[in-house]
């Protein structure tokens, strides 16, 4: 069965809005030697879009990337995270950036910013595109945010159901 068409919550010019004005929050707190930490699959999009926000501004970031599952093909979190791929650059000493396109419970962050910890970051700063509201405490609550989100289920621009959906360039929901 197919899925309808999400209802569109955010516009493609929203989001650059949104990331431009988020680069600009970040830019006072990292440096040329930050690593920007990609979570994968969902964090690609907003990653790729806030890293060259930054560039713009004079900061421009080292890539590396951690992929994380939490949710596989569910709606909902399986309450674990399994590391699929980890950190392929040095982080010893330095300022990490973990990005993430949505926050919900804050397993995925959470997992990652203990693993960035781990493997010997100075400074640890999470952000997310998308912060959902949540009805008990998380994981962890990142450093910077893009948008406040509803509680809805949330595609495109890096969010997916089952996989689909991720490519949209707007934040949709499907409910």
């Amino acid at each position: 069965m197919t899925e309808p068409a999400p209802t569109v919550l955010l516009a493609e010019a929203e989001i650059t809005a949104r990331v431009d004005a988020l680069a600009r929050a970040i830019a006072p707190h990292v440096d040329d030697q930050t690593v920007a930490v990609c979570l994968l699959t969902g964090g690609l999009w907003f990653c790729a879009d806030l890293t060259r926000a930054l560039s713009r501004l004079g900061r421009n970031l080292r890539f590396d990337a951690l992929w994380l599952a939490s949710y596989g093909d569910e709606r909902a979190s399986l309450g674990r995270c399994e590391v699929r791929a980890d950190l392929q650059r040095p982080l010893a000493g330095r300022t990490a950036l973990v990005v993430d396109d949505v926050i919900d419970t804050g397993l995925s962050l959470s997992e990652a910013a203990r693993l960035v910890r781990d493997a010997g970051a100075g400074k640890v700063l999470t952000s997310v595109f998308a912060r959902k509201p949540w009805p008990t405490r998380r994981a962890i609550e990142p450093d910077f945010v893009a948008w406040e989100a509803p509680a809805r289920f949330l595609v495109g621009y890096g969010m997916d159901a089952a996989g689909a959906y991720r490519g949209l360039p707007y934040v949709g929901a499907l409910d």
